[in-house]
């Protein structure tokens, strides 16, 4: 019974005291208008309560109306679809069409219930002293004057509807605007996921293939990776980092890159940052550096990678060109996944805001992207 309670609750709306209160506010003032507009004007309490006994008597049934058909019948009935019907187990062999009759027919019952004075008045005509004759013109009047405050009370009736479709709507679209921000944060979080193990790939093959070579080399190498890994593990949990310290890695990872390099291969770099306070998506531009040098460079021919990272006062320019040698199919370096996981961070971080060019000339790659610096 108690679990029953509690769907039910849940299904007129829960604990929205701020919108009740707003509701019984305005009803308030509706009611209670004219009675203290007459108190006002005449300083006399008993024509002020004369005036709001009259008014009362008018609006008490579309007083009641409104609220039940806000807080009972448009939620249980009006809007609930039939996934709610199943968890709330009220309803849930009925389809829509059955419940939008059920509330139409739930209505026609209630005004003339809240208006049942009107009724009686009519049946106990001849009980009232000095009543006049009734003429057919007197007929008609009383039959739409009936007829025109049923209608009224349909009107609120739609009105309180009206309201709550107005908020319903409005709390769907909050939730899935929610729901989309959730997962847009969970979709940046697994990309992020992805680059740190991918980078750390690479990284680990860069320095297995170095320790045959020169191992105090590859000695100086693990610890300029710890470092890299330290960075990448606890500074850059959050959504943005400062650039200086973005900068600071690309600078320490493109040097240890170069360690597996030989002499054929030219690596020149340039980040100029002006303002080293600004703040950036953790990680941005790795992957791109990571497949210039997986994909830039030979064993055995020349290779040239030129990396460039310039700030100006409206743009923040990424630009990587680099020899074109596409890996073969024994070459484990990589899964080819950090183009595409830069371009998705670019998108869900910065949707409209930047631009992505990418090129093979003259068996040069080109990969340039551009962030507008105020929406950094």
């Amino acid at each position: 019974m108690k679990e029953f309670l509690n769907d039910l609750y849940e299904a007129m709306g829960g604990n929205h005291l701020t919108l009740w209160l707003v509701n019984v506010v305005v009803w308030a003032i509706i009611i209670l208008a004219l009675p203290l507009a007459t108190w006002l004007s005449t300083q006399d309490y008993e024509a002020a309560k004369t005036s709001l006994n009259v008014v009362w008597g008018i609006f008490m049934s579309p007083f009641l109306i409104y609220f039940v058909n806000f807080y009972v019948f448009g939620p249980l009935l009006f809007f609930m679809n039939e996934k709610e019907a199943r968890s709330f187990r009220l309803y849930n062999k009925l389809s829509n069409r059955t419940r939008y009759w059920i509330f139409g027919l739930c209505n026609l019952i209630t005004i003339p219930l809240f208006n049942s004075k009107f009724f009686m008045l009519w049946f106990n005509r001849d009980r009232i002293p000095d009543m006049p004759e009734m003429t057919t013109n007197m007929w008609i009047g009383f039959f739409s004057g009936m007829f025109m405050f049923f209608l009224l009370n349909c009107i609120v009736a739609a009105i309180a509807i009206g309201i709550r479709h107005f908020i319903r709507t409005r709390q769907i679209r909050q939730q899935l605007k929610d729901e989309q921000a959730k997962h847009t944060e969970a979709e940046l979080a697994w990309l992020k996921n992805q680059i740190n193990p991918h980078f750390l790939f690479n990284t680990l093959n860069n320095i297995s293939s170095l320790t045959q070579i020169d191992p105090d080399a590859a000695q100086d190498a693990i610890a300029q990776l710890s470092d890299l890994l330290r960075y990448a593990m606890y500074e850059t949990n959050k959504k943005t980092v400062p650039i200086q310290g973005e900068v600071e890695f690309m600078r320490n990872y493109i040097s240890l890159m170069k360690l597996r390099c030989n002499e054929k291969t030219e690596v020149n770099y340039q980040l100029s940052i002006v303002n080293n306070q600004l703040e950036i998506a953790p990680l941005l531009f790795i992957s791109l550096i990571e497949n210039a040098f997986k994909h830039g460079v030979s064993s055995n021919r020349p290779s040239k990678i030129d990396i460039r990272l310039e700030q100006t006062d409206d743009q923040l320019v990424f630009t990587c060109d680099n020899t074109n040698y596409p890996k073969d199919d024994a070459d484990r370096s990589g899964s080819g996944i950090g183009l595409e996981n830069t371009r998705r961070r670019l998108d869900l971080m910065y949707p409209d805001h930047y631009t992505w060019e990418q090129y093979l000339q003259n068996d040069i790659y080109h990969v340039k992207i551009t962030l507008q610096s105020n929406h950094l």
